[in-house]
């Protein structure tokens, strides 16, 4: 005889799908729900009282077969719910990582297939207008130079980051300057195709080391004249309002 299994009755096995949490050593909360998942199986949800899991449920999938009365569990799972604390969204790393992240003994390699660098070999067009490299071009072609190269793309992001940044017209200190780096001593322009708009800052009281738009300035421009006069007084200013006179008797007068 064949017995009809009806999800109905799956849908009550609220017991059975319990008891199956138990076993696993868990201890389930109120029962929240449950749902038919066609004619031979149904999903039993109970609330999951553990630390760090708010909002969390326990799942119970529970089945029967068309010819036997049995109910079976198929399958447990802890499930986030409504609400439930979730941990952020996965971030590659290559992705995650960003300026300021490298630290002393960190490597980072630039993918195979990253825009910015393109194999050595390829003119990428990076040559000064005014002092041409074109040793770094001849050993490229022939093997000697560096593996690989600043595309077009990547140099121009790099100029733009720069322009944009810290160490750009637009900055604070920039816009507060009445002198620019392309006219200072400290400046020394950069090589390549960016000379004309890019320099390292010299001078140790500035941006010492920094990569400085030629439209950036300070305050330690070279054209910067001293301030005119002695400079401060070494004590401050003698205050006679401060003391107080009094007579003193002369030696010997009260005897003439």
């Amino acid at each position: 005889m064949t017995v009809a299994f009806e999800a109905p009755r799956l849908v009550d096995a609220v017991d059975v799908a319990r008891a199956a949490l138990v076993a696993e050593g868990e201890q389930p909360g109120a029962h929240t729900g449950a749902r038919a998942e066609g004619d031979y199986a149904a999903t039993h949800y109970f609330d999951a009282e553990l630390p760090g899991y708010r909002g969390w449920q326990w799942c119970v999938v529970v089945a029967g077969a068309p010819d036997s009365s049995e109910v079976t569990v198929s399958e447990v799972a802890l499930l986030p719910g409504g609400g439930a604390l979730l941990a952020p969204d996965w971030v590659p790393w290559v992705e995650r990582i960003a300026p300021g992240d490298l630290g002393p003994g960190d490597q980072l390699a630039a993918p195979a297939d990253d825009p910015r660098l393109v194999p050595g070999q390829i003119d990428t067009e990076d040559v000064s207008l005014i002092d041409a490299d074109e040793i770094g071009q001849v050993d490229a072609e022939i093997g000697l130079g560096r593996r690989r190269l600043l595309s077009f793309e990547g140099r121009t992001d790099a100029a733009q980051r720069w322009f944009d940044g810290e160490y750009g017209p637009a900055s604070a200190m920039a816009r507060n300057a009445r002198h620019s780096c392309g006219t200072c001593g400290f400046y020394l322009p950069i090589a390549g195709a960016l000379h004309s708009g890019f320099g390292v800052c010299a001078n140790e009281f500035a941006a010492d080391g920094r990569a400085v738009s030629v439209e950036y300035g300070c305050g330690a421009h070279s054209d910067v004249t001293e301030p005119s006069g002695a400079g401060s007084p070494a004590y401050d200013a003698f205050d006679d309002g401060a003391i107080e006179i009094v007579a003193q008797a002369v030696s010997g007068a009260a005897d003439a």
